[in-house]
């Protein structure tokens, strides 16, 4: 009686196609001239256009309030909210300005509710009473360096549940802080 395996002769020969065609490649790009290579630069890095700061960000009212649950969660707030102010600034810059915000104070949306009981200790709320707040200074600099406006700014959105801010099915845990501050620079350099 003959024994069927997984494995026949085109399944072999097919394994060791593709086992010398990999070493054959692999043995071809080391082989390769260095000057076909792809050139590492050492140059420094252009100076970005948009700088973002937290002052004291161990002080901020997110922290003081909810410190121990975010960090049961986790949860790294600033490093996604200074991504994407960087990223939506500098769409909104005309070439050659640059603008430099310092964030004093966060407070994300939605609160935690612990009297809710042990399942729900760590769960964020997201209700009107609880809405989003951002304070922040600003400087916004010419490319000849001018200062063009500069001022601080309390940027809140009582409303943002039914504001529309977040689009549906948005499931980012920060979409209402992000719309808070796409809500400021959609008003231009000129009128931040």
């Amino acid at each position: 009686m003959y024994r069927t395996t997984a494995l026949n002769r085109c399944s072999i020969v097919t394994f060791a196609v593709i086992a010398f065609g990999t070493i054959g490649l692999s043995t071809a790009l080391a082989a390769a001239p260095a000057a076909a290579q792809a050139p590492v630069s050492t140059a420094p890095a252009a100076q970005t256009r948009v700088t973002v700061t937290y002052a004291s960000p161990e002080k901020f009212s997110e922290t003081r309030e909810f410190g121990q649950q975010d960090r049961f969660n986790s949860v790294n707030y600033l490093d996604p909210l200074k991504a994407h102010l960087i990223k939506r600034a500098t769409r909104m810059l005309p070439p050659g300005d640059r603008l430099e915000v310092i964030i004093t104070d966060i407070k994300l949306a939605g609160g935690y509710e612990p009297w809710h009981g042990p399942n729900l200790m760590y769960v964020r709320f997201m209700k009107d009473i609880y809405p989003p707040r951002i304070d922040l200074t600003f400087k916004l600099i010419d490319s000849d360096g001018k200062v063009l406006r500069e001022g601080s700014r309390k940027l809140r959105n009582l409303g943002y549940l039914q504001s529309g801010a977040a689009r549906l099915g948005d499931t980012d845990p920060l979409r209402y802080d992000k719309a808070l501050i796409d809500s400021w620079l959609r008003r231009g350099p000129e009128n931040l």
